[in-house]
């Protein structure tokens, strides 16, 4: 009988004994083979932490790891420092580690070699981390330690090394320890730039521990002993392995596939990846101004906001508003510092790289959904400075041309025509070139989300003109042919041209058929342009089924961002991430519902070639999330989530202030991809919307999901979401 009831009792625990944690699911080799540009890489860091690093190869098929960078500084554009373990007696220099078997999650990496079954493992703190290897024969064995940058310098001790690494202007300070003497120090030349560190033959397993400073070797070093003081290695590991089961455990789902759970936790892992906080315990080193400042707030680096402020950053508005705050609050005291809004606030200050005013619609966005806690008068002025007084040109900041004074006064940037020769040195000439419709269409609407932030104090005059340039993207919209098209510096649309073939002359990693759905901010403005509901609706069936126009390769020679390609759709880059919610917005949300399913399990699947672009650190991923979930952001700035279609049954959000929101798809399903009819907290919903209120207060969604669309839900223009115009009637 005791046996019965042990029995009867595991039974009825065992959905909570058995029950397997999200992390479990999250493979960040997912989309290791990049299609045409980047791979995505298996970086091992706390959440939104200073220290990562990967193993450096090729992509996710090189069998070679060449190397571990000690931290990538900033996401695919600076790393400093090197270190692998080597054995053997010759081209220690630069051989590199053969791969037999790997492990690779969030927290924790493992890597054996072939043949000599060497064991490389790596786990990571906040701002240091820990090698442990256990060298499989009793060979000659190294630790090769290097500088990535070319400038700096290795100090190495018995048992302590210390450096520098130079890099983008400013330095990397490494304080690292082994756990065994370093019996021969071989420097590569005499600048001490990379070393070979002997270690004993009798050492089986060894350890390698280090912290990484951006003030000082003496902060690397308190940043170590205050994180990793000893060497117990799985201490490490199970910290960082609850930090992220922490994170990952917010969102929960039931359904779905064991696939589809995959591609979901490891998208919801990669947007976690940045910003990141370089606060040292009390002080941080700005690039900024080029100082140490003292503070006990974080102070958050590393964000491309041309592709972040679309998705990652109102995923973290949901899962972590104070955090969101805090990442704002930073890029208000770089402002400060600076004198400019930086444009990518990476590491090493401001990258300015994209086109747009993108600090404008993210600082709106987070206003306009309550999260308050920074200094708004100091925002305002930066983000209208950065209107007003900065250069709009592509890859540039700093103080305002002669192109930017044409475009002040003629509501346009203007183009030049085939063969003409750029005249404006600002201008990169080989590769950024102008992009000057792209520039046109997305400086309009960050200057419409000035104008909110304009209308929140009372700027009237401010708001005005604000609105009036925010209708600037319709000075590139050529109504007779249905495109944006470009024109030159005497108000002339520019012949020939070709809406598939026109490269960053006109537009930013992207052509028309994409840009022409781009003036998010006023979307009834441009249906009307392209003739109506009716006619835009035809014109959005269109994009996904017109042909090229060339083979794959020569249009990639124009186009190399456009992949994930349906039609023209590029499902690969952001500014098109929006587009197939649009149907929302004409009447015919059964049609979102479609094509976010097929996109899903078409592009992103849990293998290799499970992201169609370059994913830029939480860009492309943080996409995949919502439109799992079964909701998008599609204009940042008006705080309402358009509704698509859930990939599972059920998905509870865990909300900070204790709440949750529950989404209820019932037989949601490959084939139950439609919406039938749905209710929030037991009223009937017949928009295909809701607003960021409903999701913070907690609340329940009940979707019934069928495998018909049905036609009427959704379809009134009283049901389709807003946008501009209708958009101060939710927000007073």
């Amino acid at each position: 009988m005791f046996r019965i009831y042990i029995l009867i009792g595991l039974f009825l625990i065992s959905p909570i004994v058995f029950a397997r944690p999200n992390l479990s699911y999250v493979d960040p080799t997912i989309g290791g083979v990049g299609l045409i540009l980047e791979p995505t890489r298996p970086t091992v860091q706390l959440p939104n932490c200073m220290l990562r690093s990967y193993p450096m190869k090729k992509d996710q098929l090189d069998d070679q790891v060449r190397y571990f960078p000690l931290n990538v500084t900033s996401h695919r554009i600076a790393y400093v420092f090197q270190f692998l373990p080597v054995s053997g007696k010759s081209d220690l220099w630069d051989k590199g580690f053969t791969i037999e078997t790997e492990q690779t999650t969030p927290y924790y990496y493992q890597v054996t070699s072939e043949v000599k079954n060497d064991l490389i493992e790596f786990t990571t703190a906040a701002r240091s981390a820990i090698f442990q290897m256990t060298f499989g024969e009793n060979d000659h064995n190294f630790f090769r330690l290097g500088i990535l940058n070319g400038e700096g310098e290795l100090q190495v001790g018995k048992r302590v090394i210390t450096g520098t690494d130079h890099f983008q202007g400013m330095k990397a300070y490494l304080y690292a320890e082994t756990d065994v003497d370093i019996e021969d120090i071989r420097y590569k030349d005499d600048e001490k730039k990379q070393a070979l560190l002997k270690i004993g033959q009798n050492a089986k397993t060894v350890r390698f521990k280090y912290g990484i400073s951006y003030i000082s070797v003496e902060q690397a070093k308190q940043n170590l002993y205050n994180e990793i003081p000893d060497w117990n290695f799985d201490e490490v590991k199970q910290a960082a392995y609850n930090a992220w089961g922490k994170v990952l455990s917010q969102v929960n789902v039931e359904g779905g596939t064991e696939a589809q759970k995959r591609v979901f936790y490891t998208a919801l892992y990669r947007s976690y990846e940045r910003m990141v906080d370089i606060n040292e315990y009390g002080e941080y080193y700005s690039a900024f101004d080029h100082k140490v400042h003292q503070s006990d707030k974080p102070f958050y680096v590393d964000n491309w906001l041309w592709d972040n402020y679309i998705s990652l950053e109102p995923l973290s508005m949901i899962l972590n508003p104070e955090m969101a705050q805090e990442r704002i609050r930073s890029y208000v005291t770089m402002y400060e510092q600076s004198g400019w809004m930086p444009s990518f606030a990476v590491v090493f200050g401001d990258w300015p790289a994209m086109t747009g005013n993108n600090a404008a619609i993210w600082m709106t966005d987070a206003w306009a959904k309550g999260l308050r806690d920074f200094d708004f008068e100091k925002a305002y002025e930066g983000i209208k400075k950065g209107s007003l007084e900065a250069t709009l040109l592509p890859w540039n900041n700093g103080p305002a041309t002669s192109l930017d004074s044409f475009y002040n006064e003629k509501g346009y940037m203007p183009g030049l025509w085939p063969g003409e020769e750029e005249t404006v040195k600002e201008v990169d000439p080989d590769w950024e070139k102008r992009q000057s419709v792209s520039v046109t269409i997305d400086n309009s609407y960050s200057d419409w989300c000035i104008a909110q932030m304009a209308g929140y104090a009372g700027y009237e005059k401010d708001r005005e003109l604000f609105l009036n340039r925010s209708l600037n993207y319709r000075n590139v919209f050529r109504v007779e042919k249905g495109f944006v098209w470009p024109k030159d510096k005497n108000g002339e649309w520019i012949e020939p041209f070709d809406p598939r073939f026109a490269g960053r002359e006109y537009f930013t990693e992207n052509n028309a058929y994409i840009f022409n759905w781009a003036a998010k901010h006023d979307l009834h403005g441009l249906f009307n342009l392209m003739g109506g509901r009716k006619q835009a609706e035809e014109k959005l069936d269109q994009l996904f089924r017109e042909e090229l126009g060339l083979p794959k390769f020569r249009f990639w020679y124009t186009q190399p961002d456009a992949s994930g390609l349906v039609g023209q759709f590029a499902m690969g880059n952001e500014p098109g991430l929006h587009i197939p919610y649009l149907y929302n917005y004409l009447g015919a949300p059964w049609k979102t519902q479609k094509r976010i399913r097929m996109l899903l399990d078409t592009w992103f699947t849990d293998n290799l070639f499970g992201i169609p672009g370059d994913e830029d650190g939480g860009g492309m991923s943080s996409f995949i999330v919502f439109a799992m979930m079964g909701f998008f952001p599609v204009t940042a700035g008006i705080p309402v989530y358009n509704i698509g279609s859930p990939v599972f049954e059920k998905i509870t959000i865990d909300l900070p202030n204790g709440k949750q929101f529950i989404i209820n798809a019932h037989n949601s399903s490959g084939e139950n991809k439609y919406i039938q009819r749905a209710s929030l907290n037991g009223s009937n919903l017949s928009k295909c919307w809701f607003t960021h209120e409903d999701l913070a207060k907690g609340g329940i969604m009940e979707l019934q999901m069928g495998d018909k669309p049905n036609l009427e839900w959704g379809s009134k223009e009283s049901d389709t979401p807003p946008s501009s115009n209708d958009y101060q009637s939710i927000t007073k």
